[in-house]
């Protein structure tokens, strides 16, 4: 089928509390469909009343996955959109499923080899002691909601009297904590597109001392890349490599498809990985455009279309 031909509809929104970054994601994508010439591209609010009906009875030829969050990162639009039998962009149930729960991902990661800070999961309900897990990973940890994203709910908790009150503020935004140990040196991502050969994106070293940050948290994460985002990142050329590497390894880990970002801190040791998004963002001041444009050879509408292919041959079309 041309692609002047083709019908996508672009799922973005969704009620998860990345709703509003997932809107700007969709928005943007769809941009970038229309400028790869796709013959009618429009957004659908996976959250609007009449989106079931839309999605089932209108013809489409492909879905082009822009959620983020509980709702669309999970794995539940993925099942839904097989049982109706659409194409759609990105990884399967069970690599969205494995991605979303951070916890299930740092098991596959050691599986497979790939080093991740020692951590601790705590479930909804569940008793837990403080004093245990300050012994286990130290006064200074990282408290975060095991399944969600774009650093909601996530608190750096330096002082071990703390650490209770970050599980409760985590356990506002999910039924899984994580507690991790802090590690310490340089925070970098890295992209991985797979839309026929496995491919590693420019690595980004996350600067957000630069606007006064200790980490990459919602007040920095979508403000003008040019001030946080730095392309190539100021690592040894071997880090460089292995980061890349990693990347590509927990992709295929993790059972991922046609597309992921991976985000590790470099130790002194060398890297650790921390988490690996199956949906990253795709806003104007999201990572994984900023590193296709920083490829040289590649856009991020032709990425995009580089995705929507890659649905379709996975689907046998």
């Amino acid at each position: 089928m041309r692609v002047s031909e083709m019908r996508i509809a672009v799922l973005a929104g969704g009620s998860s509390s990345e709703r509003e970054i997932s809107l700007a994601s969709g928005q943007n994508a769809t941009r970038a469909l229309q400028t790869a010439g796709f013959g009618y591209v429009e957004l659908l609010d996976t959250a609007a009343t009449d989106f079931v009906a839309r999605i089932t009875t209108e013809h489409w030829d492909t879905a082009f996955l822009a959620l983020h969050g509980a709702g669309g990162e999970d794995g539940i639009i993925q099942g839904f959109l097989e049982f109706i039998g659409l194409p759609y962009t990105g990884s399967d149930v069970a690599a969205s499923v494995a991605c979303a729960d951070k916890d299930l991902a740092k098991l596959l990661y050691s599986k497979a080899g790939i080093p991740t800070p020692p951590s601790v999961a705590i479930v909804k309900d569940e008793s837990y002691d403080v004093e245990t897990i300050i012994l286990n990973l130290g006064d200074q940890c990282f408290v975060k909601p095991a399944d969600n994203g774009s650093s909601y709910g996530i608190t750096l908790v330096k002082d071990g009297r703390y650490l209770d009150a970050a599980i409760r503020k985590a356990f506002e935004y999910g039924d899984k904590v994580l507690v991790e140990k802090r590690v310490c040196g340089t925070e970098v991502t890295v992209g991985v597109l797979d839309t026929g050969d496995l491919r590693a994106l420019p690595v980004v070293e996350v600067c957000c001392e630069n606007e006064g940050a200790e980490f990459y948290d919602l007040n920095v994460k979508y403000i003008d890349p040019a001030k946080i985002h730095r392309i190539p990142a100021e690592i040894s050329e071997e880090n460089n490599l292995m980061v890349q590497g990693l990347a590509c390894r927990a992709h295929r880990a993790l059972g991922c498809s046609g597309l992921s970002r991976s985000d590790f801190i470099v130790t002194d040791d060398g890297p650790v990985i921390l988490e690996t998004n199956s949906i990253p963002g795709m806003t104007d001041a999201s990572l994984f455009p900023d590193e296709i444009a920083h490829t040289g050879d590649l856009t991020f509408p032709e990425a995009c279309a580089q995705l929507i292919h890659a649905a379709r041959r996975r689907a046998g079309l």
